[in-house]
C-alpha cells in the first residue's frame, strides 16, 4: 500500500536578518492513510515547521530542498487551484492558540460557515445546519446558540472544540495538529482528544500531532518521531519508545519525565540548550549536551541506521541500547572508541 504522506530528504532554509538559515535538515518519514505520527522534541527543535511545510505555508523567500509528496502528488509542484483545493479539502490544520486563530470580531457562525459557503457552494443556511451539526458532534451542547456566540465568550475547551470541529468540516484525509491541547487543563484536555480520536477513526484520518507530552504521544500516535536541531533524531513505534529508546537525546527527555509511581529529588535534566538547525556543529548535533558522546560523534552528520522497523541518528547506538539510563552516564561515555 502506497503511503499517503512522503517526505523525503527535507531541507528548509529561511531568511532570517538578511541570512538564509537553515531550520530542517534532512527530514524523511512516511504516513499511511488512517495512521497518527506523533513529532516531539524541544521548542526549535522543527516540530512546527515540519507540520507546515507540509501544509505548504511556508514564508517568501524559503528555500525548500528535498520532496513532500502527498497521494503520489508532489506538494511543491502544485499550482494555485491544486493548492487551494489540497488546502481546503486534503488536509487540514489544528492550531495551539484556538484564541489566536479565530477573528475576535466574528462570530463561531461565521467562522464555520465560511469554508463551507466558500468552498462547497452551500447556501447559507445549509452550512449553519452543518455547522450545527458539526458542534454536536465535537460535544458542544446548545449548538443554535453557540454559533451566535463570539469566541471571547467561549472558554479555551470550547473554543480548542470549535477549532476541530472547523477542521473536519471538508472530511480531510489528513489532520496537521500543532500541540492542540497545551493551553487546556488535563480533564479537558483528555476530552478534547478523546473527540479528536473518535472523529479520527469514524473519517479514517490520518494526523501529524506535535506534543511535547511524551505520555500523549505514546497513547495517541501509532509511530513516534523524536526531532531535534531540525533532525530526525529517532523514529519508532511509540509503544516502544518509553521502553527501549534508541538514541541518547529521547533516553534523556523520558528520563526527565515525571513518573506517578516514582519518588525523586530532582528530575534529570538535559545539561545545556537547545541547539537549532543553524546553530548545529558539524557532527551529530545533540553531541554537545550528551553524556556519551565520543571523539568519532564529532565526524561529519550521522546517517540515520535503521533497526528493524525503527531508526535512530547515533553511531553509538549498539554500545548503548539498553543501557542509556543516566546513572550508567559517566562510566559508558568512557567506554573504548572502537565500540
Amino acid at each position: 500500500m502506497n503511503a499517503l504522506l512522503e517526505v523525503d530528504g527535507l531541507t528548509v532554509r529561511l531568511p532570517v536578518a538578511g541570512e538564509s538559515r537553515t531550520v530542517l535538515r534532512d527530514v524523511s518519514f512516511s504516513l499511511d492513510a488512517g495512521s497518527t505520527i506523533g513529532l516531539v522534541g524541544e521548542s526549535g527543535s522543527g516540530k512546527s515547521m515540519t507540520v507546515r511545510t507540509v501544509a505548504r505555508l511556508l514564508p517568501d523567500g524559503a528555500d525548500v530542498r528535498g520532496s513532500v509528496r502527498f497521494d503520489g502528488a508532489e506538494v511543491f509542484g502544485l499550482r494555485a487551484d491544486a493548492l487551494r483545493s489540497y488546502r481546503a479539502n486534503d488536509v487540514a490544520m489544528i492550531f495551539q492558540d484556538a484564541r489566536a486563530h479565530t477573528n475576535p470580531v466574528r462570530t463561531i457562525g461565521d467562522f464555520l460557515t465560511e469554508a463551507l459557503r466558500t468552498n462547497d457552494r452551500m447556501r447559507k443556511p445549509a452550512a449553519l445546519g452543518r455547522a450545527e451539526e458539526l458542534l454536536a458532534e465535537v460535544g458542544i451542547g446548545d449548538p443554535e446558540r453557540r454559533l451566535r456566540q463570539y469566541p471571547h465568550e467561549l472558554s479555551g475547551g470550547l473554543l480548542q472544540r470549535v477549532m476541530i470541529a472547523a477542521a473536519v468540516a471538508a472530511r480531510p484525509r489528513l489532520i496537521l495538529a500543532d500541540e492542540p491541547t497545551t493551553a487546556l487543563d488535563v480533564t479537558t484536555q483528555a476530552e478534547v482528544m478523546a473527540i479528536l480520536g473518535r472523529m479520527r477513526r469514524e473519517y479514517g484520518m490520518a494526523m501529524l500531532f506535535i506534543t511535547h507530552d511524551l505520555e500523549l504521544a505514546g497513547a495517541v500516535c501509532d509511530e513516534t518521531i523524536v526531532l531535534y536541531a531540525g533532525q530526525v533524531m529517532e523514529r519508532q513505534a511509540s509503544t516502544r519508545l518509553h521502553e527501549d529508546p534508541l538514541h541518547p537525546y529521547t533516553a534523556a527527555l523520558v528520563q526527565a519525565r515525571p513518573e506517578i509511581d516514582r519518588r525523586v529529588d530532582r528530575l534529570p535534566v538535559i545539561t545545556g540548550h537547545p541547539t537549532t538547525a543553524y546553530e548545529a556543529p558539524d557532527g551529530c548535533a545533540f553531541a554537545p549536551r550528551c553524556h556519551f558522546a565520543q571523539e568519532r560523534c564529532g565526524a561529519g552528520v550521522p546517517p540515520l541506521l535503521r533497526i528493524g522497523p525503527s531508526e535512530t541518528r547515533c553511531v553509538r547506538m549498539p554500545a548503548l541500547r539498553g543501557r542509556m539510563e543516566s546513572e550508567n552516564a559517566d562510566s559508558l561515555s568512557n567506554e573504548e572508541v572502537t565500540r
